[in-house]
Parts: structure tokens; sequence; C-alpha cells
């Protein structure tokens, strides 16, 4: 199995309004995301930074990244400890920061994962199968800020 693996997008600002960024209020945030053979993603600024509400934002992406990464992490280990999910969801949450200068950080990412699992018995390991989720997270393992998880369970 090869060990390195490589992503690819083609990323487009689509924000000219005709005078490019002769000022700051002068153009949008708009741009198009495209990887080969999938829909297109239409996204923007945060609103906050004059980005369109409707579209997706970097950070809302980043926090779709984290959530669905553990989702993904989890049903591999809950396959290997024999634990049938059966329905999974997540509200995650994040908390971003801004700096005097004008940049900022996310300071954590809390996942807020519902399990259901097919029997009673499956219920007892979880909290130490999202633990582990948490350890094998590609995109976990990549931030400077924690991604904590508080998982609650049910069964079918």
């Amino acid at each position: 199995m090869n060990n390195e693996h490589h992503y690819q997008l083609h990323m487009q600002w689509t924000g000219n309004r005709g005078t490019g960024t002769s000022h700051y209020r002068d153009y949008d945030r708009n741009h198009t995301i495209n990887f080969e053979n999938k829909p297109e993603l239409l996204c923007s600024a945060d609103p906050t930074f004059r980005g369109d509400p409707t579209k997706y934002n970097p950070e809302e992406l980043l926090l779709a990244a984290l959530s669905g990464c553990h989702m993904m992490s989890f049903l591999h280990v809950c396959v290997n400890a024999g634990v049938v999910v059966t329905a999974y969801e997540d509200h995650a949450t994040g908390t971003m920061v801004l700096n005097p200068d004008g940049s900022g950080h996310f300071t954590e990412v809390i996942l807020n994962p519902i399990v259901t699992v097919a029997e009673t018995s499956m219920l007892e390991n979880l909290d130490a199968l999202h633990h582990k989720s948490n350890q094998l997270c590609f995109i976990a393992n990549s931030v400077n800020f924690p991604v904590r998880h508080n998982a609650k369970a049910q069964t079918a």
C-alpha cells in the first residue's frame, strides 16, 4: 500500500465586480472549488468578512472535514471492534478567535456525535472507540488545536 496520498482541486475566485480588488468593499469573496468528477462547491468568506452567507466558507469546510473524518474513523474502529452502528449524526461546533492584526485561529472543535448501535451490549466501549477514532483521524492529526468529542449513544 502506498503511504503517500495526493489531493488536487481547482479553485477560482469569481468575485471580481469589474474593478478587482481596487477597494476592500469593491469585490465579492465568492469562489468555486472543483474536484474532478464531483459537484462544484460554491464558496465565499464568512459573512463577518463580507462573504455570502448562502455559500460555504473555509471555516465551515474545516469543521465539516473534522466531523466527517472522525465519523469515518469511528465507523472503521467499530467494525474492527464488532460494534454494529446503525445510525450516526453529529452537531459539531468550532471556535475561532481573531487577533488584533487581523489573523485568527481555531481554538477548539467539539464533535457531538449521536451514535445508534444494534445492541445494548455495544454501548459499553463507545467512549474508548471515539478516543481511538480521534487518534486515527487524518484531519484531527493535521490541526494544531484540540478536537474534543462529547458523544451520546443509543440503541436502535
